[in-house]
């Protein structure tokens, strides 16, 4: 009976749990109620009949054509209700990576690649919680009992890789705030595109504010003293890049300088990832590799062979 009754709960609190990651200033609204919804109208036929009738006919469901029926009812509006914030939550996650690449430079933040793989992995274990339960109704004498073992295994596994991932980053989750613009690439070019290009590339030379790691598009706008939303519309337009990929190409540039550098030939890739800007070693690789094809160790190992 409490099974039933919180399944309707699950799913909404998974969402409040993503949008709580994400945004820096979510919180619980009055409004919020309203995911309250499938969890009442959902229950109203159980409680109804568990109190109207006696204590025994949750149990005795299966005996009852119509109790059957109640039953895959039930569960088609659970899995539907699965489908439906999966996709609310795939919508708040790409909202979240077009705020953090425009206006944010940290490399060290896993918290989308995180909370993607686990919305991924969510939905492919729904999926065979779907079978399973198609296969009560099916072959329920049979298929069914290996269905919920496969089931239980599959869960413990998520389990583990969720303790996993705390143990190993224990840093992972960096939130922005939800009010911060999404900028279009579509906005119109001002005339005034190629001197401030010309501004913001002597800057950028000059006063290497990608050094810093934590550096915004906020932070950068008010240096050169330019609109926050001139300055996104600037870098998507004119040089086709987000911001996160506009400051980590001058970072690595600056990696390749001290890689192939003979005067700083004993430095650790870790004492260059940390003078660039880089937090991160996987995060430092991973952008060097996009940029060069090759990981910082074979790229230094061209100039000293």
């Amino acid at each position: 009976m409490a099974k039933s009754l919180l399944a309707y709960l699950q799913m909404p609190i998974l969402y409040f749990y993503v949008l709580s990651v994400c945004y820096s200033d979510f919180k619980l609204k009055p409004k919020h109620l309203f995911h309250c919804i499938p969890f009442v109208v959902g229950n109203l036929v159980l409680v109804n009949r568990f109190y109207t009738k006696d204590a025994s006919y949750i149990a005795n469901l299966w005996k009852d054509f119509n109790g059957i029926w109640e039953l895959v009812f039930i569960h088609f509006s659970i899995h539907l209700q699965f489908i439906f914030y999966i996709v609310l939550i795939f919508i708040v996650l790409n909202k979240y990576k077009k705020i953090y690449y425009q206006n944010f430079s940290d490399t060290a933040t896993k918290t989308y690649d995180w909370l993607f793989q686990f919305t991924l992995v969510s939905a492919i274990a729904h999926s065979f919680v779907i079978i399973k339960s198609i296969l009560k109704y099916v072959d329920g004498n049979f298929s069914f009992p290996i269905a919920q073992i496969v089931v239980s295994i599959i869960g413990l596994s998520i389990v583990i890789w969720l303790v996993f991932k705390a143990l190993k980053y224990p840093e992972l989750f960096k939130s922005v705030d939800s009010k911060i613009e999404v900028f279009s690439t579509d906005e119109t070019k001002c005339s005034e595109d190629t001197e401030h290009l010309v501004k913001l590339d002597n800057f950028m030379k000059k006063q290497k504010p990608y050094l810093n790691s934590s550096l915004t598009l906020r932070n950068l706008a008010q240096e050169i003293k330019i609109n926050s939303r001139e300055l996104s519309i600037l870098i998507n337009q004119n040089l086709n890049k987000h911001f996160f990929d506009f400051i980590n190409e001058y970072r690595i540039n600056e990696a390749k300088n001290i890689l192939k550098n003979p005067s700083k030939k004993e430095y650790t890739i870790l004492e260059v990832l940390y003078d660039v800007g880089f937090n991160s070693k996987s995060s430092f690789n991973t952008a060097f590799k996009k940029h060069t094809g090759a990981t910082p160790s074979e790229y230094r190992k061209q100039f000293y062979n």
